[in-house]
């Protein structure tokens, strides 16, 4: 409540009228964020600073509005760039010099880098590995950087064919019922994935990939048979594979390919009982050389700062009802028995 607060002065060079109007934001609100993240306060006049607060964040806040100061030479700031900044503060990267600015990966748009030492670690073993997982909570950028790899790949020809796949099985509604053929059936589950790659090649672009087949979509179940040979593969959703379909999909890799696998093992969509496969193949492969995995955190979430607290307030009280859950009820509890089966 009555944490000593110090003032901390600092000055941003060169001064350029529209550099520092871009850094503050309209009203100031670029400040503002950063204030509240970081539980300071921010006083400037002119290019001249002073920062109240807790030493470490105020010298946290200098570095974080130096960054930005340097983005302003070139780019337009937005309340969405200076979010991902402070996330990717962590406040990690900028304490201990983790961030490596060098890292990038090219599509047809620009550069797409990836924010923070976590985002960073999983690029890298992307680029090192054949065999990749990335687990984590929705909103860490799991999905877009895997799409950003594969572009990267077939951009510079290391791969001939990107493949997007996902398993057919989703919360509330059933394909079944859904209009139109399988393509069109599964579309709109791919979304997250489609929606990436307009953004890094362009609408026209991926249409006429899909339509050559150098994209290629697929339900999970259509990769039974194939060996998938020079491609970049993504099976987004993965927490909703079964055993025999994460087993059968990871057999399917060829000569020359790169898999990523995405998941979060806390939202399975499976039939009550139904054990994930990603769940399950974390343990089996975690010692396999060749094969990396990234664990992301709630701290890792790119998206509004809501989404990261919602993830964090749903761990905190998963974490309190197993901890509330005596051995008794849990034999009452049909639903637990089919769970742990």
């Amino acid at each position: 409540m009555n944490a000593p607060t110090d003032l901390h002065r600092f000055t941003l060079e060169p001064f350029e009228a529209r550099r520092f109007a871009n850094l503050c934001g309209q009203f100031d609100e670029h400040l503002r964020m950063i204030e509240q993240r970081l539980a300071i306060e921010i006083r400037n006049r002119g290019n001249q600073f002073e920062l109240i607060g807790d030493s470490q964040q105020a010298h946290n806040a200098e570095n974080l509005l130096r960054r930005l100061y340097r983005e302003t030479k070139n780019d337009e700031l937005s309340p969405e760039t200076v979010h991902l900044y402070l996330q990717e503060s962590a406040m990690e990267a900028l304490e201990q010099g983790k961030a490596d600015s060098r890292l990038a990966l090219r599509t047809k748009k620009g550069l797409i880098r990836p924010r923070g030492a976590n985002q960073q670690r999983y690029v890298q073993a992307i680029l090192d590995n054949d065999i990749n997982f990335g687990i984590g909570p929705a909103g860490t950028g799991k999905t877009y950087l895997a799409v950003a790899a594969a572009v990267d790949a077939l951009e510079r020809e290391q791969v001939r064919r990107i493949l997007l796949v996902r398993p057919a099985v989703e919360a509330g509604e059933k394909l079944g019922f859904l209009p139109g053929d399988l393509a069109q059936k599964i579309d709109p589950y791919l979304r997250p994935l489609y929606d990436a790659l307009y953004e890094m090649l362009g609408f026209e672009h991926v249409a006429r990939l899909i339509e050559k087949q150098v994209i290629e979509i697929a339900p999970l179940a259509y990769m039974r048979g194939r060996t998938l040979n020079n491609s970049f593969i993504i099976l987004d959703e993965s927490q909703n594979t079964t055993l025999e379909q994460m087993k059968m999909f990871l057999t399917r890799i060829g000569f020359g390919s790169t898999a990523v696998i995405t998941g979060d093992i806390t939202q399975v969509d499976l039939p009550r009982g139904t054990k994930s496969g990603l769940a399950h193949v974390i343990k089996v492969l975690e010692d396999v050389p060749g094969i990396s995995f990234t664990h992301f955190q709630p701290k890792d979430v790119v998206r509004h700062p809501l989404v990261q607290r919602i993830v964090e307030a749903y761990e905190r009280f998963e974490d309190q009802q197993a901890i509330t859950r005596t051995p008794r009820s849990a034999d009452n509890d049909p639903g637990a028995r089919a769970d742990d089966a």
